[in-house]
């Protein structure tokens, strides 16, 4: 587990406020019907083999990129509160299940959603690899794009 002492520089913080309701936000983000079509940066498809949401429950998926590179994922849901905050440990595989965990916020507001996903990786230098490498910053902002517009498809 990562502790929360100082994590800015550890850290990736997006926020997005959607037009549309928490409880829709909540159901396009939890229900693997929703997810699989919306999830990932502009171009990716996703292959979903098993998704529980529950604290400890396991989410496994890989990620189709645009080039045809597939990137196998496994979330383990750390905690649930319908319809406000998810938490979880995202990563590759087995032996890197704890690549990063994330905190995902749904606050409702005037009928609209602010959702925040925030990020945080055991180092500083593990945050600027998936940035660097990965275009993480870019593609998160994509990822909520793409959420952002199925949610216009739901409404």
């Amino acid at each position: 587990m990562i502790t929360a002492s100082n994590t800015d520089e550890r850290e990736i913080v997006l926020s997005r406020t959607l037009n549309a309701p928490r409880e829709l936000v909540w159901e396009a983000w939890t229900n693997p019907e929703h997810v699989k079509i919306w999830w990932g940066p502009d171009g990716f498809t996703n292959t979903f083999h098993e998704f529980e949401l529950k604290p400890g429950g396991v989410w496994r998926f890989i990620m189709h990129g645009p080039d045809g590179t597939d990137y196998p994922n496994k979330i383990v849901f750390t905690k649930v509160e319908k319809p406000s905050r998810l938490e979880y440990r995202q990563g590759s595989d087995e032996d890197n299940a704890g690549m990063f965990e994330a905190i995902i916020l749904f606050t409702e507001k005037d009928g609209k959603t602010e959702l925040t996903m925030r990020s945080i990786f055991k180092t500083k230098e593990a945050r600027d690899f998936v940035v660097e490498k990965y275009g993480a910053v870019e593609g998160g902002k994509q990822h909520l794009r793409r959420l952002e517009n199925y949610l216009q498809k739901m409404a």
